[in-house]
């Protein structure tokens, strides 16, 4: 069944909260959201680069959830200090216990707010570590997170991304090969998040790719190039690229992951509460 999708209504979309209304403290985004005309939202690690925050500090995040009346749609598994450079800690030996802690916690919160989508980034290649071995850590940091997850009927999601030399997930292929050593020796709960931004960056025929594998996404992500702006502010063709994605059989939703100031980052949607 081809998706209904109406491409400038704010409740078609996810809004990702960590790159947009990022002007805002991170417990006050669910409500900013709902006020713009968002229903569903997800978020980067919210906890300022700690795997294993209170749970004093979980209950506020939930709460600011609940008290908005926003579903936590996707969430990122830590991924170590994304402000100091960091893109994830799957891949990176030695961080596998604090990895596992984060996990559980992962899987508590979604369990709580019904959150199914999780995001593992690979992390990137590291001075003195064998890339090897990293990623036979990653495959094992991802097989048990996958398994961790299925006690929710969660996922876990690969992405490729750009704007990072070190990670070595660059285009949809790289990150589907992960994807399938993982399934390969064990749990299927593990899919591509396609975010077509990184994709295009990196010099994926993203509408290609859509044609042979839009079936199989886990997730996908937005935003127009260049500049990683609002849709409109690129070049990219995001409306075709969506709608060919679910008449291939997609069958997941879009996710807002783009950047640009709370002023103006929702002018090309229509029917827009404004916040105050």
């Amino acid at each position: 069944m081809v998706h209904a999708f109406d491409f400038t209504a704010p409740d078609s979309y996810i809004l990702n909260c960590s790159t947009l209304l990022t002007e805002l403290p991170v417990l006050e985004r669910a409500q900013a959201a709902k006020d713009a005309g968002f229903d569903q939202v997800e978020f980067w690690w919210p906890f300022d680069g700690n795997p294993t925050p209170t749970s004093a500090e979980v209950d506020e995040f939930i709460t600011s959830l609940e008290n908005a009346g926003v579903e936590l749609k996707g969430l990122n598994f830590w991924a170590g200090n994304m402000a100091g450079g960091d893109r994830g800690m799957v891949s990176v030996i030695g961080a596998e216990d604090d990895f596992a802690a984060n996990v559980a916690i992962v899987v508590e919160i979604g369990r709580r707010t019904g959150c199914r989508a999780f995001n593992a980034l690979y992390g990137l290649r590291t001075e003195g570590q064998d890339p090897s071995g990293q990623d036979s850590t990653a495959a094992a940091n991802l097989d048990l997170a996958a398994r961790a997850v299925a006690e929710i009927d969660g996922t876990v999601l690969v992405e490729p991304v750009s704007g990072a030399e070190g990670y070595p997930l660059k285009r949809y292929a790289d990150a589907a090969e992960v994807v399938a050593k993982v399934r390969s020796e064990g749990p299927a709960n593990i899919a591509v998040l396609a975010d077509f931004f990184h994709m295009s960056v990196n010099g994926d025929d993203v509408a290609a790719v859509i044609e042979v594998e839009a079936a199989n996404f886990g997730h996908i992500q937005i935003a127009d190039a260049e500049g990683r702006g609002a849709p409109g502010t690129g070049s990219l063709p995001l409306r075709d690229w969506i709608d060919r994605a679910y008449a291939l059989g997609y069958t997941g939703q879009v996710a807002l992951e783009y950047k640009q100031d709370r002023a103006t980052a929702f002018d090309w949607l229509s029917h827009v509460t404004q916040t105050a």
